[in-house]
């Protein structure tokens, strides 16, 4: 038995881009001439790697850096364009919502399946069963076919086979951030007694603190190719510190409203008024709000300006606006541009990312409004300049949102 659970050998993966399309024998010739290396993508490119028994690793990356490419090779789902995998041991894999469920089968024959598939036999299968569908939280719809499952609910159910069916080799994408907040918590914990067995795990999120919790060592990819590969903490600071634009700025084009104050730009500064990029979960930050006015007419007395912030799903965190501090504007407005400073102390979110959103309304009238201005990814580590900036002082923040116009 080699002393390898993973080995990967100039492994590569390419994929056309786009369909070139002919009516024609000529064009099919010339299209067959003009099949060069610009009409394909490099999924993955010359990736060697070693991974041993026993290891918990994370794969880290922007999106399209090749990481989801990779686990689907090493689950057998694509197949490489060249190069080499070697894998000890039983893999199990969860990628995609419903992933290796047949979706006219009920929850219980698609355990059993699975199990077959991982090589094991029905008695094995039995013995685990009931831990399964406990996990799962499905008992109630567990002779349902899958096909009338909830996304969550075929996540739940299919990282319970995955992880109590013990393979050698757990391999994890970021499907599980549609499970609720619990059941992340769940997940996590399972993961944690899994390596804890000696079994290895491949674990790929954008959640840094949960990369960290779990895994000792790490992969950073950017695209397609192997940035950096060592300790996780290495590895995490490394990503932060390429990864410099975590706040990323939307050019407002989808608006609408009347036209008579106009929201020219949205950033983020820490409470010094600094512009920042990373972000942690318990700062306390700015969001400042750059607007001009085009219309000194217009009666401001009761105009509102709030901005939001939403999760990954969309769902709203918080909304905050002038009224709910009882500032209001008034008519002595002037043409050009303005300033309105949105404080927030001890943030308060979780690790993850973010959008921000605003409105500006008079009464049910949109004034100006965007549903997305800045993204932001909030972590569990220092933001990297947050050393240079003035001390904090020693006494205590209460969570405030304050709102003033400069």
């Amino acid at each position: 038995m080699e002393d390898y659970a993973i080995k990967i050998s100039d492994l590569s993966k390419k994929y056309q881009i786009g369909q070139l399309k002919s009516t024609s024998l000529r064009e099919s010739l010339f299209n067959f001439s003009k099949t060069k290396e610009e009409n394909y993508f490099w999924a993955l490119k010359d990736i060697n790697l070693t991974i041993q028994p026993g290891e918990a690793v994370g794969i880290i990356g922007k999106n399209g850096a090749g990481k989801s490419t990779l686990l689907k090779i090493l689950s057998k789902i694509t197949y490489p364009t060249s190069g080499k995998v070697e894998i000890n041991g039983r893999v199990s894999s969860l990628l995609e919502v419903g992933t290796g469920f047949h979706p006219e089968l009920s929850g219980r024959e698609n355990v059993f399946l699975n199990g077959t598939i991982l090589g094991m036999r029905r008695n094995e299968i039995k013995s685990k069963f009931d831990e399964i569908v406990d996990f799962s939280g499905v008992g109630n719809f567990i002779d349902t076919p899958i096909k009338h499952y909830s996304s969550g609910m075929k996540v739940r159910l299919a990282f319970a086979v995955a992880a109590f069916l013990e393979p050698e080799i757990l391999i994890i994408d970021e499907v599980l951030a549609v499970g609720d907040a619990d059941f992340q918590k769940k997940c996590l914990g399972k993961m944690e007694e899994v390596t804890g067995e000696g079994r290895t795990v491949l674990f790929v999120s954008h959640n840094m603190g949960a990369i960290e919790k779990l895994c000792t060592s790490g992969i950073q990819l950017n695209n397609g190719m192997i940035q950096t590969i060592g300790n996780i903490q290495e590895i995490i600071t490394s990503y932060m510190q390429f990864n410099t634009s975590s706040v990323q700025r939307h050019s407002i084009k989808e608006r609408r409203g009347n036209g008579a104050l106009i929201v020219e730009s949205l950033r983020i500064t820490n409470e010094f008024g600094i512009e920042i990029h990373q972000i942690k979960s318990d700062m306390n930050i700015r969001i400042e709000m750059d607007y001009s006015i085009q219309n000194h007419a217009f009666d401001f007395s009761r105009l509102i300006v709030g901005i939001g912030i939403k999760d990954f799903n969309g769902d709203n965190l918080l909304l905050h606006h002038n009224r709910l501090t009882g500032q209001l504007f008034n008519n002595s407005q002037v043409l050009g541009s303005h300033k309105i400073i949105f404080t927030l102390d001890n943030l308060g979110l979780n690790v993850g990312d973010y959008s921000i959103h605003y409105s500006v309304m008079q009464d049910t009238e949109y004034i100006d409004h965007s549903d997305q201005v800045l993204t932001f990814e909030v972590t569990s580590q220092f933001p990297f300049n947050y050393q240079e900036l003035p001390p904090k002082s020693s006494s205590k923040f209460l969570r405030r949102a304050e709102w003033s116009i400069e």
